[in-house]
């Protein structure tokens, strides 16, 4: 009879898994058998020693520690907090991203279809996320030095010795980990500027691969004057770095055109392709081909070359001669003579049909420049929001708007583990208002505590959580239309009673009656038990979104999960019958969780025939 998990995922067995079912041979011992890996790849290019390409620093394997340490941590309910919590499925979650997106392994993987995130910059004013490489992050709060409103900022200055390498540190982790999360068909967008994007690109290219490399975005993100703290250039852009998880699978959708004021022509097939405007067939624009340099005969049964249509200049056509005879068949080419009588030839670029006669809903790549939103008009919003000024470096919610719109469809799953202020689920329940999708978001976001000279502290906020929250409360009340509510949930310390180390100095006694504890008293003292049945559905790989109700058969009372057509039902009772059990008429499908001390041997056996039991 097995146990409930009481921890996440192992990401490290199960990529050890992975190739176990691959390659067996090379995996011995539970361990890989490096030396069998080279015999056998022996006439390939192995990268082996110093001489290797990438971005090696010093804590690099702290991060690969942090990855395959699994987090005993768990998501509590604060139902408070949230608003219409039975009806949403949109998710806020306070606590550190990296223990979060461990717990969201088992339930989320290959489900979320975009991730934005605006991770630290690392200035060396603040920095966060100082991990503990060698104990479990479970004790989060001790380790950050959480006061009673928030944990506070630390600083990182570039004459510590660690400046890069600290925050390299923190970044790989919940990149590998949130990359597990992405379709197969997902993409990440990364706000950073020029203090860490290059290292970025290379971790990223080391993560996703350098072949789902999409683009780095130049955002201009200043209006006029600005950039003050730039010393030599005027600096007025960050950068958007793009990753799909399979580059050959990946949607980007077009947006609107930009110049739809050239279409003015007409003609008798405007009723499917639309208006139109000529482009000439001679641009020069394209590398010189002999084979598309040729005659074409006009009107007038004069004939011109492309060097007559490019100014006198070494050219050729755009088009062949194949595919301009199929053009002047199908009306897609027109002459016209210049102010020196020289036939020109043009090709007709219709709205609504390509150059290949098929009929298409006009829409443009998105430019790798984006300056029609600036930060300046963000931190306008934001304080219409909430009247002062509560945040700075807010991303505009039409830029983060923007990304979700040329990434996702109206039903799929947006995740942000750096939350900030909440831009990215305000972004979110706007775009779905605007073209009424169903689009879901998952928000992670620290409870760093607000400066007490802030605006933000003087007017009750004492960390940046609460503002989130609030934020998106506020939000929603003025969109009105859609899932505007959330889940809130907050990162605990685990409902499972966790094992002390003892040392050689400690007695048998101590490891006897520690044990008996165990035996007896498997989950914390006065443990809430909606808690404990919210870390068991989260561990066994069941939606946060799930159902959950407190039910009652006869004399035995119980939790019952409901999500997908599953059944999870767990109970606390301190003993429980055959005849109890069966008077659930759970099937084949559902699962049945009770203290391991509520069974006796001979119910374990009986009852475990035709259900799926778990103990705890």
């Amino acid at each position: 009879m097995d146990k409930v998990k009481n921890t996440s995922v192992n990401t490290g067995n199960e990529n050890l898994d992975k190739l176990r079912r691959v390659f067996p041979q090379f995996v011995k011992e539970n361990k890989i058998d490096f030396e069998a890996l080279n015999k056998f790849f022996k006439d390939e290019e192995i990268v082996a020693g110093e001489e290797k390409y990438g971005l090696n620093w010093a804590g690099k394997s702290n991060a690969f520690k942090l990855i395959r340490t699994p987090s005993i941590g768990t998501l509590t309910p604060q139902e408070k907090e949230s608003k219409d919590w039975d009806k949403t499925e949109n998710l806020f979650i306070e606590g550190d991203n990296l223990e979060v997106l461990k717990l969201l392994q088992k339930h989320y993987r290959e489900k979320i279809k975009m991730i934005y995130i605006d991770p630290p910059y690392n200035t060396g004013k603040d920095f966060i996320y100082k991990d503990n490489y060698t104990e479990n992050i479970s004790d989060y709060y001790e380790k950050t030095g959480q006061s009673k409103d928030g944990i506070k900022m630390t600083t990182n200055p570039e004459s510590a010795g660690r400046y890069h390498s600290d925050w390299l540190t923190m970044m790989y982790p919940r990149l590998f980990l949130a990359r597990n999360l992405l379709q197969e068909d997902g993409v990440i967008f990364i706000s950073i500027d020029d203090n860490e994007v290059a290292n970025l690109r290379l971790i990223m290219d080391e993560i996703f691969g350098e072949e789902n490399f999409l683009a780095q975005i130049i955002w201009a993100n200043k209006e006029e004057g600005g950039s003050s703290d730039s010393k030599h250039f005027r600096i007025k852009h960050e950068y958007i770095l793009v990753y799909a998880k399979n580059f050959e699978l990946l949607t980007i959708n077009g947006v609107e055109i930009t110049n739809i004021e050239r279409y003015v022509s007409s003609d008798k097939y405007i009723a499917t392709r639309g208006k139109y405007y000529l482009q000439k067939l001679g641009m020069g624009t394209i590398q010189y081909s002999q084979s598309l340099d040729y005659e074409i005969v006009t009107p007038d049964k004069t004939k011109v070359t492309p060097k007559e249509n490019n100014s006198g200049k070494k050219a050729c056509w755009r088009w062949s001669k194949k595919k301009l005879e199929w053009g002047l068949i199908n009306g897609f080419i027109e002459f016209k003579k210049d102010k020196k009588g020289i036939w020109q030839v043009y090709t007709k670029q219709y709205l609504n049909c390509d150059n290949n006669g098929n009929i298409i809903d006009r829409k443009q790549r998105p430019f790798g420049i984006i300056d029609q939103y600036s930060s300046t008009q963000a931190s306008k919003d934001l304080q219409k929001i909430f009247g002062v000024s509560i945040f700075e470096y807010s991303k505009p919610v039409n830029l983060i708007a923007h990304l979700i719109k040329i990434s996702t469809e109206e039903n799929e799953i947006i995740l942000d583990f750096f939350a900030g202020s909440g831009t990215t689920a305000h972004a979110v329940m706007e775009l779905n208002a605007e073209d009424g999708g169903n689009r879901k978001w998952i928000c992670v976001q620290l409870p760093e505590a607000t400066d007490e000279d802030s605006e933000a502290y003087k007017a009750g906020y004492k960390n940046i959580a609460e503002i989130a929250r609030e934020r998106i409360r506020r939000a929603g009340k003025k969109i009105n239309k859609g899932d505007v509510d959330f889940k809130s949930l907050s990162l605990s310390k685990s409902n499972y009673r966790q094992w002390n180390l003892l040392t050689d100095k400690d007695d048998e006694n101590k490891l006897i009656k520690q044990m008996k504890v165990f035996l007896e008293k498997p989950l914390v003292d006065e443990y809430d038990e909606k808690s404990v049945v919210y870390e068991i559905l989260l561990k066994e790989g069941y939606n946060p979104n799930s159902k959950v109700t407190q039910e009652k058969s006869g004399n035995i009372k119980y939790w019952q999960v409901v999500n997908e057509g599953k059944k999870l039902l767990v109970t606390f009772e301190k003993k429980i019958t055959k005849d109890q059990v069966e008077s659930l008429k759970l099937t084949e499908e559902d699962t049945f969780v009770c203290l391991d001390s509520a069974l006796d041997d001979t119910t374990k056996i009986n009852i475990g025939r035709n259900l799926t039991i778990k103990v705890i």
